[in-house]
């Protein structure tokens, strides 16, 4: 198996001295920093080259420089997907955002997880384990999502959380390590005022 496979089997591989890897992160560093020095005015030229990066893109994506990624090919994102400023994405494995997902400012998801075993980490292997972000998430600043975890529909991600397990649907999850604080209910309709204007 190439070490790619392996990647995308979910086995031990070695990024470090594939070519093959090495030139696909490449490809996509270029990308990201080519995006990063547009202005943020110049939308449609970033959306050009987020097609380029990502696997899959939605409708009305938007994401705010800086941002990095280091395959591309590994991510999909869902329509009206928006990350602030300095998102970083390393997938290695397959990183799945769902529609309607927002990310807050110096958010990391990381797929990658080097080898326990001394011998193995100094060798330079490691793994690359999944993350899915469900539908309407949001993932206040400061969040780090490792890999193998999965998000679920409509959740919130408190700011400064280090989310290592599921987090299931519809509820508020914060902390390090990240855990359910509560469900989302009616009542959060209520939490911040509303123009009278706007109430229905």
């Amino acid at each position: 198996m190439t070490e790619k496979e392996k990647a995308a089997a979910g086995y031990l591989y070695n990024a470090n001295y594939d070519e093959d890897i090495l030139n696909s992160i490449t490809k996509c560093n270029d990308l990201c920093y080519e995006f990063n020095q547009l202005r943020p005015s110049q939308r449609k030229e970033q959306s050009v080259i987020l097609k380029k990066i990502f696997a899959h893109m939605g409708e009305n994506v938007a994401v705010n420089a800086p941002f990095w990624c280091d395959y591309g090919y590994n991510t999909t994102v869902g329509d009206y997907f928006f990350a602030n400023h300095n998102c970083q994405i390393l997938d290695g494995g397959k990183v799945t955002f769902g529609n309607h997902v927002f990310i807050a400012p110096n958010c990391l998801f990381t797929t990658a997880e080097h080898a326990l075993d001394v011998k193995q980490r100094n060798a330079g292997l490691e793994v690359a384990l999944p993350i899915t972000v469900g539908n309407n998430v949001w993932i206040g600043a400061g969040c780090i999502i490792l890999g193998g975890v999965t998000i679920g529909d409509n959740t919130v991600i408190g700011a400064g959380s280090v989310v290592t397990k599921d987090i299931p649907p519809n509820v508020i999850a914060v902390g390090v390590p990240c855990r359910v604080l509560r469900e989302i209910t009616e009542e959060d309709k209520n939490r911040y005022p509303i123009c009278p204007e706007n109430k229905e």
